[in-house]
């Protein structure tokens, strides 16, 4: 056939200048995108090969081969699947986003093709991330035995050119002639590391030689494909071995250790996909740190198209470590970046279920596993009660707590602390501090405590956040013991207790008062305690109010904000109190000023004056 030349159709200057220089991030995409379309060549071809037995014969194996001639500096994919003739040539490589895959799949859509097969290629680009690396490609392929073979070139500067080729069997080779600042793509090394990362999971062997190429079949580097070909996620659960799964899983995060647990599930319906999830033993040095890459693995067929994809994964799951195959995901044009759709959120919503699932089975039925666990993700899982609305009440389940009648430190779920409830309980108690010895050495359950009701302790960071996400548990209130006006036991009891709190009150209107005019700068109210036993006394906060440690916790963040008056809760019956009220004068004025110290140790926050209270601390010792 006689040289010609053709110019490409479409402004092929601009489209292939926004190829090379805008569409991919990396420059080593290329590989990915030709590795990409030889496996979809060798897909079409034993596709074509279940009516046509002649296109196998010459066919032992399937396979992708990589040829670096360092000489010559050109690099080579070349397969047997499916090749081109002079017409295919014009038509796929002549025309920017002309896709032969998308084609392809639609003429068999057509004709009414059942068991499509997989193919990866559906914009036409992927060929033309070549001119990112080569200042010229060569595509050299024979599309049928009987058929001559074409020769394409181009230097991507708005022509190309078509002539016989050499090619004596079927499918396509593609040189790039690359330009001398990427010739480190000729080393086996950097090659071996491109597959890994981006083409290990295709089903077809890669191979890397060298030209020229050894005759030696023995050995066994030369001849060991670079990718492992093996994508356990899309293989029946029951026929792979935990020792894959482990052995995948250390490959996929680096983890010397294996997962604590493996979740393979496949979603079905609206969506199709495939995913692989694992659940790691401990807590990465950098799962807290802002602005740490998180997310899972994403796969279209196969082929790795990015890591970290944020949008697969909610926040709070942030743990969870594995992939997400789908042939539905909507990627664009340079498959590296998700588009926001109803599918993403679909296979979200399923992944997060799917896990959440896993993790209630697995507090069920492998109780010190979950708790494993929990001791290293509970307070980033207990995110999702803000977070996720729709998950709240699952994420709630599956939330432990220290409580203060487990004193051997044994974490309580809420169903349990439900079920030990007395039955005049009616609300679920919890208090919040920052150490969990504040907790237990905390006045507020003086009185919980005597009336035979467990307070659960909010000791995690997160759980103060929380709190206004937590207002009720399977009908039952979440009652914060440090806040508001609280009183505990039946309801003969409570009244009771009003009865003589009423009358203490009276009794000591004018020692509260006193008390109330003397710290007005420091409290909102001063009065009778309904939940103090042993203590003299104890600083609470409003219903609404943030808490003491919420307050700390916030200007250690740098939060401008407004210190709110705490209330004074005093205890009547306190050998203490009795005394003080019969105080006048400067004595009762130090005596109020010590107890108010008292109060802000307790609840861990700094004395106004501590030079004047350790005088008077001191004067007291001494009398």
């Amino acid at each position: 056939m006689e040289k010609k030349n053709h110019l490409f159709k479409a402004e092929i200057k601009e489209m292939l200048d926004l190829v090379v220089n805008s569409l991919y991030s990396k420059k080593e995409i290329f590989l990915r995108e030709l590795i990409s379309n030889a496996s979809d060549a060798i897909d079409r071809a034993k596709y074509l090969a279940l009516t046509d037995s002649s296109l196998i014969s010459d066919n032992p194996e399937w396979k992708i081969e990589i040829i670096a001639d360092k000489d010559a500096k050109t690099l080579t994919i070349t397969d047997n699947g499916s090749g081109m003739n002079n017409e295919d040539m014009e038509k796929n490589l002549g025309v920017i986003a002309s896709s032969g895959t998308k084609a392809f799949r639609e003429a068999l859509k057509e004709k009414g093709g059942a068991n499509l097969p997989e193919l990866i290629g559906q914009f036409g680009v992927g060929f033309y991330a070549a001119f990112m690396v080569a200042d010229k490609v060569t595509v050299i392929s024979k599309k049928r035995a009987e058929e001559a073979s074409y020769k394409w070139e181009s230097d991507g500067t708005g022509a190309y050119s078509i002539e016989d080729g050499d090619r004596d069997f079927y499918g396509t080779s593609i040189v790039l002639h690359l330009r001398s600042e990427f010739e480190e793509y000729l080393d086996k090394w950097r090659i071996q590391d491109l597959v890994k990362s981006y083409s290990d999971f295709i089903a077809y062997p890669i191979y890397f030689r060298e030209f020229p190429i050894k005759d030696d079949k023995k050995d066994e580097d030369e001849n060991k494909p670079l990718n492992t070909m093996t994508a356990l996620w899309k293989r029946p659960k029951k026929d792979v071995k935990k020792e894959e799964y482990v052995e995948f899983y250390k490959h996929l995060t680096h983890d010397y250790d294996e997962p604590l647990e493996t979740i393979h599930f496949s979603g079905e319906g609206q969506v199709e996909f495939k995913s692989l999830l694992f659940i790691p033993k401990a807590a990465g040095m950098d799962i807290y740190m802002p602005n740490t890459k998180r997310g899972l693995s994403l796969y279209v067929r196969n082929v790795f198209i990015g890591n970290d994809f944020e949008m697969l994964l909610p926040e709070y799951l942030r743990f969870a470590k594995g992939i997400v195959d789908s042939s539905d995901l909507p990627l664009n044009v340079s498959r590296e970046m998700l588009q926001d759709d109803a599918i993403i959120r679909k296979i979200k919503s399923a992944v997060t279920s799917k896990i959440l699932s896993s993790l209630q089975e697995m507090k069920d039925k492998k109780e010190e596993e979950y708790r494993t666990f929990y001791s290293s993700f509970g307070r980033i899982l207990k995110e999702g009660i803000h977070t996720d609305y729709s998950n709240a009440d699952r994420i709630k389940k599956l939330a432990l707590y220290m409580s203060a009648k487990n004193e051997d430190g044994k974490l309580i779920c809420l169903d349990d602390y439900v079920k030990a409830m007395p039955k005049d309980q009616q609300d679920i108690y919890f208090l919040t501090a920052e150490r969990i010895e504040d907790a237990r050495h905390s006045p507020q359950l003086e009185k919980a405590i005597k009336h035979g009701y467990d307070v659960l302790f909010f000791v995690d960071p997160v759980d103060e956040w929380l709190v206004d996400s937590f207002r009720e548990y399977e009908g039952k209130k979440l009652v914060d013991i440090a806040k508001g006006d609280i009183q505990f036991g039946s309801e003969e009891e409570r009244k009771a207790e009003k009865e003589a709190n009423d009358k203490a009150a009276a009794d000591l209107k004018p020692f509260l008062e006193s008390v109330k005019e003397q710290l007005k700068d420091y409290v909102s109210d001063v009065r009778v305690s309904t939940r103090l036993a042993d203590s003299p006394c104890y600083l609470v906060a409003g219903a609404n109010a943030l808490s003491a440690s919420m307050e700390r916790m916030m200007r250690a963040m740098k939060q401008d904000i407004p210190h709110e008056k705490r209330i004074l809760e005093i205890n009547a019956q306190h050998p203490l109190v009795v005394k003080m009220k019969d105080f006048s004068g400067d004595e009762l004025k130090d005596a109020v000023e010590l107890l108010h110290a008292q109060a802000l140790i307790a609840e861990g926050s700094s004395i106004p004056d501590p030079a004047r209270f350790t005088k008077l601390l001191t004067s007291l010792m001494m009398k």
